[in-house]
């Protein structure tokens, strides 16, 4: 079965925030990605509530159970005590730990271990204590990513980001084969697999032949390609890339 698609709306609530009122409304853009065949939802909340607000979290979620039970919701963010209790409370499907740096434009990088297992432990004990699968940011480093196997977590969220910078130039293969390996390494780890970072329906035609991929996480590019052509045409695109048959 190919990878489920969730997409991130930050861009969207970003858009939203440029004006100061509630247009585009998060919770319209979830409804359209969710027609378009969608398999879930990603928010990615951060202390200066640049993109997704954190007021925002409660209703995103909220609107799913009552309207689209079934969809996954994915909240990713950085291992402070506050969002932490916030994603406790919310009890979404999957928690993707994300290292964040102080005035990072976006997320560039994986957890570092084992520097910073023994911050990330304690998160990720009370997150498994409460039912909610975890996830962590890894770079695509096939040597090291055993190591998050050592921290009981479910899932890796494999950082694309230079694999996506390098398709159509001559290190494209070089960051694919990465990418695979640190693929494999993870699954011999008995790790799941998510990857997200710059993906688009270019770039996805290479992971697919990751069979054990299952799920990616795409905004930037979704939203950028949505101004061309609409959310739902670009969705399309996206599951087109991921193999998924039209319905």
């Amino acid at each position: 079965m190919p990878a489920s698609l969730s997409v991130n709306l930050n861009k969207v609530a970003l858009l939203r925030n440029s004006r100061g009122r509630d247009v585009p409304r998060l919770i319209d853009a979830v409804d359209l990605a969710l027609a378009s065949g969608a398999h879930g939802i990603t928010l990615h909340p951060r202390l200066d509530q640049r993109h997704v607000r954190l007021t925002d979290l409660p209703i995103v979620t909220d609107h799913l159970r009552q309207h689209h039970r079934g969809v996954e919701l994915n909240l990713e963010c950085e291992d402070d005590p506050e969002l932490i209790d916030r994603v406790v409370a919310l009890r979404p499907d999957q928690c993707t730990l994300v290292p964040v740096e102080p005035g990072e434009i976006t997320s560039d990088h994986g957890w570092r271990l084992p520097e910073q297992a023994d911050r990330l432990r304690p998160v990720l004990e009370r997150l498994r204590a409460e039912g909610i699968r975890t996830s962590c940011f890894a770079d695509c480093e096939p040597t090291a990513v055993a190591r998050f196997a050592e921290l009981g977590v479910d899932r890796v969220e494999l950082y694309t980001g230079p694999y996506a910078w390098a398709w159509g130039t001559p290190r494209q293969e070089h960051e694919l084969q990465r990418v695979i390996a640190t693929a494999r390494a993870a699954t011999a780890a008995g790790l799941g697999l998510n990857a997200g970072h710059d993906l688009d329906r270019h770039n996805l035609e290479g992971l697919r032949p990751l069979e054990a991929l299952a799920e990616v996480s795409i905004g930037h590019a979704l939203i950028s390609r949505a101004l061309e052509i609409g959310l739902p045409a670009g969705v399309r695109e996206l599951l087109d890339a991921l193999g998924w048959p039209r319905p």
